[in-house]
């Protein structure tokens, strides 16, 4: 096995944009300038951050918290996203046992299937709404190198309607390369 790094497109320089290569893990993602990787278990700003099972980056806005996105990843028997269902039954699972806390309120907006390069991605939209804020987020799921892929990036409500294409781009751009 050898590690490589995909020609895709988050290898490319896209204006407001920064690229995550994980060699290591194989995946890749853009993310918006100005956001920082935030180190787990650091008092930053007087709030601790708490490490997530199978969490794996973490990137913030210093100004907007829920601004983020993050990548985890989990062992995996299987082969295929589709093995586990459709765009909408993992949504919903995941948004209802992973994404959300229980005590929120959850929607999901949308679901769809992609291909890229032979694999098959999950995309989908939701909200949780929590007593005092709603999150608007983004997630692209996928299987490979024996691993469960989630990437999530997401915003407070009030700041959807300016950073939805941002966000998107971020999801659109995440891929999986074999290691």
């Amino acid at each position: 096995m050898t590690s490589q790094t995909p020609i895709s497109f988050a290898a490319e320089n896209k204006k407001g944009f920064l690229p995550v290569t994980d060699k290591k893990d194989g995946y890749s993602f853009l993310y918006p300038f100005g956001w920082q990787v935030i180190l787990h278990l650091m008092t930053i700003m007087f709030s601790v951050e708490v490490v997530v099972e199978g969490e794996d980056k973490v990137l913030k806005d210093v100004i907007e918290p829920l601004e983020s996105v993050s990548v985890n990843l989990v062992p995996s028997n299987k082969e295929d996203i589709r093995d586990f269902g459709s765009p909408q039954q993992v949504a919903e699972i995941l948004i209802k046992k992973v994404l959300a806390s229980p005590c929120q309120k959850t929607k999901l907006i949308e679901a769809s299937e992609r291909d890229v390069d032979g694999k098959t991605y999950y995309t989908f939209e939701f909200t949780a709404q929590a007593p005092n804020y709603t999150r608007h987020a983004l997630t692209a799921v996928c299987i490979g190198n024996e691993k469960f892929y989630t990437l999530t990036t997401g915003v407070n409500e009030r700041r959807w309607e300016k950073m939805k294409d941002r966000l998107h781009t971020v999801v659109d751009s995440f891929q999986l390369f074999n290691v």
